[in-house]
């Protein structure tokens, strides 16, 4: 009997567990119905626990619930509670590679990258397919192993050069080495020792030593080097320290502070000057010194990101009382702190560059000298002066350095060496004539604050001046008081300048927008014919078109003393991504609103100038998202009576990849036009060809082990490759063409019936060799007669390329079947025989 009994307890137990699933499931999809997201969710979770067996039955309506949920925490910033939902759905579901994106989603929203890739890493390896997780995951990749580990991983010579000079130090006795600024771990394992690197970089390299067996040899610590603490985190001060926290600028990672640190704190005393001692007795830096380099240069690439070269654009006049310049001009005044220069790679910039001066040294450091260190933080500027050696336009300083690892071996970042560093430019900007002639003087001022070495102050002075800024004793040698007077109101013009004026500070990105005349003149035509054929006031029915057919002139019509009742005003948005003045572009062709979605105030006030130096009416521009209580509805309706007649979008990113949601965008823009409005492009063509390019493959992935001199690093870092490179230059980047350019795909923002997500063709091999990449670009197509081509000479735009995973051997004759994918923003592309 008494099993019985449990017979029937167990049965009313599972009645009654049916009986609660049931109930919480009807529940929970009323909740659904009334959208109250938290409480079906919660439904579903005692559901979930009791029922483990509905899992595949529930799982597509379960993610939709902790979705929408989801979301509705991150809007009441519940982010606490958001994770903890996301922690429990993985716990039912700990192999969802939906569940996995999502929650990388939001921590990557959040500024979680190291722990975002690493739920993107899992959802591919859970689906290789999944086009969402793969597009995040090479996104957050970027951030997280930047491109330059791969280049200078592939950097033989330099992997020797620093390999043979650590083997140098240890068999003259230094025993004990400490890596600072680890990466991948390469230099500690050629010395055998520690380290400090982000979380994602100090697991990569646990990886690499774990592979390469030196798990015993070299201890990693996960910690900034300022932090590292004796006997803490090692047992004794070190008799080596090897590093390479330096940048293009030399000193933009830090290496002053970190080893001033290493000195006072974690190394052996310094050698004795005259005294011979067992190199194992005293410490000593790897690298010993750096000499630093400079030049004056001509640039027109350098130019055209840096410097608005031109006071009228299709049309508009750019007003005098507005001063553009790009984020490293010094007088732009932010209290963060701006790194001060960019970085090219002088040998392969586009239209190359023409030296204005001899080669100068800026400075030297000694990094085994303690006071110099500390000296450098504290030093005041100096003067430098540069003698002109060859005519033409100051457009920057260029600096590279020449690292001293040791008496034997040195690394030179030159601009003529075939080396992975690039160079620091620092742009000249603000002055009032940029053009210089032999025998003139390039002056400067340099300083090294906030970690950075920093060029300012940059002038030139004519060889009438008979000026010499020599840097004897920090001072400079004047002829006399007149001459003195002359080249101090020089120096100062720019601050002058900039004072009477408003300043707008641009990406460099934005200022090459501004420069992009074609660019500019398209669009002007091409809202000029939408305008005519939208507008039937009687005055607009002889509007004047320009000879050129590039515009209408409708605001005089729209000012004439006609008896007629002025037009309605056209609605016009441009939703483009950054600073734009195409919105007066368009209030200059006639009775138009016109709606920036500028939202930087110093931008808008830029524009407003800008406005009113072409005698706008008020009215004509305004700044919607001002308008706008939520910047997610920036696509709205102007007025609830009134449609758009033209929305302009942002469809091509700078760097040459497609903008993110711009279909979405496209989807919504379409229902909000006027009959006959249309959309600013209308369609992209996206071309490609096939390259066979070194380059490419030496920037996307680490070759093999031959580059990092045996050790095995290539299968970890690779993790992390992406499969397109960006911000390319195809003009200058060192390819072989193997086919000719073909159409790939077509991406038509007004009649989407014509798009497909994928399509095959046939592609012929023109020459035969390597295919190891496939380069592309698009045609941007305003209307049928008005079209911008991504890879001109003249564009604001780079390209973008998709390398492959392995190369093919082809033919010429040969033909190959390229597979292209376009999912959201990401364009795949893959060969076929």
């Amino acid at each position: 009997m008494p099993n019985s009994n449990a017979k029937f307890h167990r049965g009313g137990r599972e009645a009654s567990r049916r009986e609660l699933v049931s109930r919480s499931l009807q529940s929970a999809q009323h909740c659904l119905e009334e959208h109250d997201f938290g409480t079906a969710y919660a439904h579903y979770l005692l559901v979930l626990n009791l029922a483990p067996e509905l899992k595949t039955s529930v799982k597509e309506t379960f993610q939709f619930t902790l979705f929408k949920w989801a979301e509705e925490l991150d809007s009441l910033a519940r982010i606490q509670d958001l994770f903890n939902c996301y922690e429990q759905a993985l716990e039912l579901y700990p192999n969802d590679e939906v569940i996995c994106n999502s929650m990388g989603e939001h921590l990557f929203r959040m500024g979680f990258r190291d722990e975002a890739a690493g739920y993107f890493h899992k959802a591919v390896k859970l689906n290789p397919d999944f086009a969402d997780a793969k597009e995040n995951f090479y996104r957050v990749a970027n951030w997280l192993v930047e491109r330059w580990h791969f280049i200078m991983l592939n950097d033989a010579k330099r992997n020797l050069t620093y390999l043979k000079a650590i083997e140098n130090a240890v068999h003259s006795g230094c025993s004990s080495v400490l890596d600072i600024g680890t990466g991948t771990g390469i230099l500690s394992m050629f010395a055998k020792k520690a380290g400090e690197l982000s979380k994602t970089m100090y697991e990569l390299a646990c990886d690499v030593v774990a592979a390469n067996n030196m798990e015993r040899e070299i201890k990693l610590l996960h910690l900034k080097s300022l932090d590292i603490e004796i006997p803490k985190h090692i047992p004794e001060r070190v008799s080596l320290v090897v590093t390479e926290t330096v940048d293009a600028g030399l000193f933009g990672e830090g290496i002053v502070e970190s080893l001033i640190h290493a000195w006072e704190h974690l190394l052996l005393q310094p050698k004795p000057k005259n005294q011979e001692v067992s190199a194992g007795d005293y410490g000593r830096v790897i690298p010993a010194s750096a000499t630093v380099f400079g030049m004056a240069v001509e640039c027109k690439e350098i130019r055209r990101h840096h410097r608005v070269g031109m006071q009228e654009v299709a049309g508009v006049c750019l007003s005098n009382s507005v001063q553009f310049f790009s984020p490293t001009y010094a007088f732009a005044g932010s209290e963060d702190t701006v790194e001060p220069y960019t970085t090219e790679k002088l040998s392969r910039i586009p239209g190359g560059y023409i030296p204005l001066t001899e080669p100068c040294q800026v400075m030297t450091v000694d990094f085994n000298d303690l006071q110099e260190l500390k000296s450098l933080a504290t030093r005041k500027p100096w003067k430098l002066s540069l003698p002109v050696t060859g005519g033409g336009i100051l457009d920057a300083i260029v600096v590279w350095f020449v690292l001293q690892l040791d008496d034997e071996h040195a690394l030179s970042t030159s601009p003529s060496e075939e080396t992975c560093w690039e160079q620091a430019v620092y742009p000249v900007q603000g002055l009032p004539d940029y053009s210089v002639k032999t025998g003139d003087t390039v002056v400067m001022e340099v300083c090294c604050q906030d970690c950075y070495l920093k060029i300012q102050k940059i002038s030139s002075l004519t060889s009438e001046c008979g000026m010499d800024f020599s840097d004897r004793d920090n001072t400079l040698s004047l002829g006399n008081e007149a001459e003195l007077c002359n080249a101090l109101a020089g120096l100062q013009t720019t601050s002058k300048q900039a004072g009477s004026s408003q300043v707008c500070v641009l990406e460099s990105t934005e200022i090459a927008l501004l420069n992009d005349v074609p660019y500019h003149e398209c669009f002007k035509a091409a809202m000029s014919k939408v305008l005519l054929s939208l507008n039937p006031s009687k005055d607009l029915q002889s509007m004047d078109v320009d000879g050129h057919g590039s515009g209408i002139n409708l605001q005089e019509n729209q000012n004439k003393g006609s008896l007629d009742e002025a037009p309605d005003p056209l609605y016009i948005l441009d939703v483009s991504e950054g600073f734009s003045i195409l919105p007066i572009i368009a209030g200059k062709l006639g009775p138009v609103r016109a709606y920036s979605s500028v939202e930087k105030e110093q931008h808008q006030a830029a524009l407003n100038i800008i406005s009113e130096a072409n005698h706008f009416p008020k009215e004509t521009l305004e700044f919607w998202l001002s308008h706008l209580e939520e910047e997610s509805v920036v696509l709205q309706r102007p007025k609830s009576d009134k449609l758009w007649s033209i929305i302009i979008l942002d469809v091509i990113e700078t760097s040459g990849l497609i903008q993110q949601e711009v279909m979405e965008k496209a989807a919504i823009s379409r229902c909000l036009l006027h009959s006959g409005g249309k959309i600013f492009p209308q369609y992209v063509l996206v071309y490609g060809m096939l390259v066979e390019s070194e380059s490419l493959l030496l920037e996307s992935a680490v070759q093999g082990t031959e580059p990092t001199l045996g050790f095995n690093i290539a299968p970890f870092i690779n993790q992390f490759k992406v499969p397109v490179c960006v911000y390319l230059d195809l003009s200058t980047l060192p390819c072989v063409p193997l086919s000719k350019p073909a159409e790939l795909l077509r991406l038509d923002l007004m009649n989407p019936l014509l798009n497909t997500p994928s399509r095959e063709l046939k592609v012929q091999i023109c020459k035969s060799g390597r295919v190891t990449a496939i380069p592309f670009w698009y045609h941007i197509h305003l209307d049928e007669d008005h079209t911008l081509n991504t890879s001109d000479e003249s564009s604001h735009w780079k390209q973008a390329a998709v390398v492959l995973d392995e190369p093919i051997p082809v033919q010429a004759g040969d033909e190959l079947v390229l597979d292209v994918q376009h999912h959201k923003s990401n364009i795949s592309i893959t060969v076929k025989r």
